[in-house]
């Protein structure tokens, strides 16, 4: 059995993030978890956990969901879910960490220098952006950044961003659920570790949802984008 309390407080820190800043829980917590557990074990146990905070999320940003700003990145995703999700967990170790590595430390630099992106007025671009989050949610369970970027050359409000996200990671990550039990990666171990993994998300977003009333968001923010800075070139160096 893995540690489970090694586990349950890096999902509390996942979501912890997750209620504060929206997002980023998957790019804070499965680099860590990969080394833990393996990426075989950490992505279908991470899917499940994640899965009833993207609900929650959800729930507290549904009035800014639309539908018709993410249909195509949700459609390309789904097609593109179930090979990253046989592909992912076959790389050699070295090469899952440093793809994480580039994915993370990527984001991290994007987010905190913010660079102006041109607007896409073409919708058909927005196949190319859910094709990637596809792969990548399949594989790592890191499938936000291109929506991030995506939703950057839209014009997205950050409550936009949020509902918009969460909307499509709801659709999304049933797929990927799905597409892990058909690789036949759900043991019961793997059961067991996710119940404690949801209840311990679950308890940090809710702590970040009250925490987010008094602690300066731009400030967190920051903090969490060097953190991600620092924590993707460990992986590639």
């Amino acid at each position: 059995m893995p540690d489970t309390v090694v586990v349950a407080l890096i999902m509390i820190l996942a979501g912890l993030i997750q209620g504060l800043t929206g997002f980023g829980s998957a790019l804070v917590s499965m680099p860590v978890l990969v080394q833990t557990l393996g990426l075989a074990f950490a992505a279908p146990m991470f899917a499940v956990a994640v899965l009833f905070s993207e609900i929650a999320m959800m729930a507290r940003y549904r009035h800014s969901f639309s539908v018709g700003r993410v249909w195509r990145l949700v459609a390309a995703s789904v097609l593109l879910i179930p090979v990253g999700a046989a592909i992912g967990p076959r790389l050699p170790e070295a090469a899952i960490l440093a793809i994480l590595g580039v994915v993370v430390a990527g984001y991290g630099a994007y987010s905190l220098t913010r660079p102006h992106m041109p607007r896409i007025a073409n919708p058909r671009w927005s196949y190319l952006f859910g094709s990637a989050s596809g792969l990548l949610s399949g594989a790592f369970n890191t499938g936000g950044p291109p929506y991030v970027v995506y939703g950057a050359t839209q014009g997205w409000t950050p409550s936009e961003f949020k509902a918009n996200i969460q909307g499509a990671f709801i659709v999304n990550t049933p797929i990927v659920i799905a597409s892990h039990a058909l690789n036949g990666r759900y043991t019961p171990q793997v059961f067991e570790v996710a119940a404690v993994a949801t209840v311990a998300m679950l308890g940090g977003l809710l702590a970040g949802m009250w925490l987010d009333r008094f602690i300066s968001p731009q400030g967190f923010r920051r903090a969490v984008q060097i953190a991600l800075i620092v924590l993707g070139l460990s992986l590639i160096f």
